[in-house]
C-alpha cells in the first residue's frame, strides 16, 4: 500500500511540474560573484540568466504524471 501512495505522490508531482512548466515557461536566476577584494572593500558582479523550459518537456512531465497516477489508482483496486 505504501508503494502505491509513493506512485501517486510521484505522479502528482510530475503533473504539477508539467502544469507549472506551461504556466511559467521562462524563469530568471541571479548569481553574484566577488570580482576583486581590497581589504574591507569588495567589488561584486551580479548577472541575471534567463532559462527557458521547453514545451515538450512540460508536456512529457504532464503526460507521464497522468500515466503514473492512473497506474497507481488502477493498482489500488
Amino acid at each position: 500500500m505504501e508503494r502505491l501512495n509513493g506512485l501517486m505522490a510521484i505522479g502528482a508531482v510530475l503533473v504539477v511540474a508539467g502544469i507549472l512548466g506551461f504556466a511559467i515557461p521562462v524563469f530568471t536566476t541571479r548569481s553574484t560573484e566577488t570580482v576583486a577584494r581590497i581589504g574591507d572593500l569588495k567589488l561584486q558582479n551580479t548577472e541575471d540568466t534567463s532559462h527557458r523550459i521547453p514545451q515538450l518537456l512540460s508536456g512529457g512531465a504532464l503526460i507521464l504524471g497522468v500515466v503514473v497516477l492512473g497506474f497507481g489508482l488502477n493498482q489500488k483496486r
